[in-house]
């Protein structure tokens, strides 16, 4: 009579290994937990708090333009070494690991497509690559994508998100901050339009250049931006900074920022402004 014996347990032993990963999220805005499935289809924004994650340039590109226009360029444009850098790791061993770990040769994806109808030359700066830091390669490519735009005549958009210049290339990457500027120069005296969008962060050397000469710039909610950041302003100045200090809602109120707009209405309301433009084009003299 076994079965009237002591209890008898199951053997099947649950270990924290067997527990799927990366299937939930933590709105640090809210603390609310959220699966990652119902945050990718909201692309990355917290449906309750409105907190926007970063996005991949790859889901941004396809949440922006038109189904199937985009068509890549200047993939064959790649950082290299020329300083041969080296501190706690090689330059060379840095670039290695960012592509390996997003499957993108630099921190920009460039290319040409349409959105309502409309063709755009589009440049998107991924964060995931090493901060999406501007160096030789991503300023080549956000000046190729300029400059296309100048070719096709049609508008250019860049979405940056950056943490500045990138270290390990020295005066090569400061050098971008005048090339982009230069392109973008060409590009309003043809009177071509150019959009410049902002996503958390962008900073440093890319807002002290391309990123703040749109003619339109638009910001995402609550996104940080400015050159250096609050601590090392306020350890500098030796002062309090205000509240919401280089958030996008704080330059919008002192007009450094045109538009705050949410990710969800970005396509909408990029391509309405887009079609302003167009007819402002074709208006008679």
């Amino acid at each position: 009579m076994a079965i009237f014996g002591k209890p008898q347990y199951s053997t099947v032993t649950v270990k924290k290994k067997d527990i799927p990963k990366d299937l939930w999220t933590k709105c640090p805005k809210t603390s609310e937990i959220i699966y990652n499935r119902v945050l990718k289809e909201n692309l990355m924004v917290v449906p309750n708090s409105g907190y926007h994650f970063p996005l991949d340039a790859r889901s941004r590109i396809a949440s922006m333009l038109d189904s199937g226009s985009f068509k890549e360029m200047d993939q064959a444009v790649r950082s290299m070494d020329p300083l041969e850098f080296n501190a706690t790791a090689s330059y060379q061993e840095k670039l290695k690991a960012s592509q390996a770990k997003t499957k993108e040769t630099d921190s920009v994806i460039s290319g040409m497509g349409t959105m309502g109808g409309m063709p755009v030359s589009l440049a998107v700066m991924d964060f995931r690559f090493m901060a999406a830091s501007l160096g030789s390669a991503a300023g080549e490519k956000i000046t190729r994508a300029i400059e296309r735009g100048l070719e096709k005549k049609c508008p250019a958009i860049v979405v940056s998100a950056s943490g500045g210049a990138r270290m390990q290339e020295g005066i090569l990457s400061l050098m971008q901050m005048a090339k982009t500027s230069q392109a973008l120069a060409r590009l309003a005296e043809a009177g071509l339009p150019y959009i410049s969008i902002l996503t958390n962060p962008t900073m440093a050397g890319v807002m002290a250049s391309f990123a703040s000469l749109g003619d339109v710039i638009i910001a995402e909610p609550e996104a940080l931006i400015g050159f250096a950041g609050p601590r090392v302003i306020k350890e500098t100045t030796q002062q309090d900074l205000p509240e919401g200090f280089q958030t996008s809602e704080f330059l919008l109120e002192r007009g450094l920022v045109d538009q705050i707009i949410p990710r969800s209405q970005m396509r909408e309301r990029v391509t309405n402004l887009l079609k302003v433009f167009e007819n402002n084009t074709r208006a008679p003299a």
